[in-house]
């Protein structure tokens, strides 16, 4: 599972086993967690976090969107 960023508590990560899936990030923070589509940006689930606090995650997620599909693009594009 790589982690990406760490930053104001929250986790930002990818699994491994993810490159069936179009790109996204998952978020996690003392037991909420969150998976946001990277294109177009969108939540795709929630568990424990609340409005006002998923409205901080998406602007971090569209603040570093450029790093995460980096990352992802160059994690997935070595395996086969």
């Amino acid at each position: 599972m790589p982690v990406l960023l760490r930053i104001r508590g929250y986790r930002f990560f990818f699994y491994s086993l993810e490159d069936r899936e179009p790109p996204h990030i998952h978020v996690a923070q003392a037991g909420g967690y969150a998976k946001f589509w990277l294109d177009p940006l969108t939540l795709a689930s929630n568990r424990g976090f609340r409005s006002h606090e998923l409205t901080v995650i998406r602007e971090l997620v569209l603040e570093n969107r450029d790093l995460f599909l980096e990352k992802w693009n160059a994690y997935f594009s070595g395996q086969e």
